[in-house]
């Protein structure tokens, strides 16, 4: 589960590794790598640019994976234009300036990870809260409608109880069971935060 949440990470690494090891085929890396001695070297050889765009691809996955899990799609958009300019750039620009459409992929696709690594760490700020006596409160829970059986992940709101919940699936308007306060203690997997705290202010 860890490597599959790093597959960004791992991919955009893979990526700036395969060009620093092979500067031969990326010429303003080469200009760098010649004073320090390694402009002639290629680690590689022929299969460099195959590895550099099967590490794009993992680190779009990666993105792509991390999507699904915030929500946020810029930072897979970012990195979809990065692989769409290498692509492009390697396999069907003829003009003397296809290495420039690398490097603008190479650089969006960087910023793209350091997007995604950035929302992820939102993201996990955003499922555990604390209250006022230092409790943890889970605020992530996964609601199953009462009327098909859909379930789906949701944060919570930490000011307020959920009363109603449209379920995105059969679109049925459910209310909590008698006795609970919201949705989420009937419906989720989680109780609500009023609820998890000392002061279950959704009871007064």
């Amino acid at each position: 589960m860890r490597l599959i949440n790093n597959l960004d990470k791992i991919g955009t690494s893979g990526v700036l590794l395969t060009v620093l090891l092979s500067p031969c085929c990326f010429p303003i890396i080469a200009v760098a790598a010649t004073v320090l001695g390694l402009g002639s070297f290629e680690l590689f050889g022929e299969w460099t640019m195959w590895i550099f765009q099967a590490m794009v691809l993992i680190s779009i996955i990666g993105l792509y994976i991390s999507y699904r899990r915030h929500r946020c799609l810029y930072p897979l958009i970012a990195a979809v234009i990065s692989g769409f300019l290498i692509i492009y750039g390697y396999h069907f620009d003829t003009s003397d300036y296809w290495v420039h459409l690398l490097y603008a992929g190479l650089i969006s696709l960087l910023l793209a990870t350091i997007w995604n690594y950035r929302r992820n760490k939102l993201h996990s700020c955003c499922n555990i809260t604390s209250n006022n006596q230092d409790q943890l409160i889970e605020l992530r829970s996964t609601i199953t409608c009462p009327n098909c059986g859909h379930k789906k992940d949701e944060i919570m709101p930490t000011d307020a109880c959920a009363y109603f919940y449209e379920c995105e699936k059969c679109k049925v308007r459910s209310k909590p069971l008698k006795g609970d306060c919201c949705v989420y203690c009937s419906y989720g997997t989680v109780k609500c935060p009023p609820m998890q705290g000392s002061n279950p202010c959704c009871t007064s």
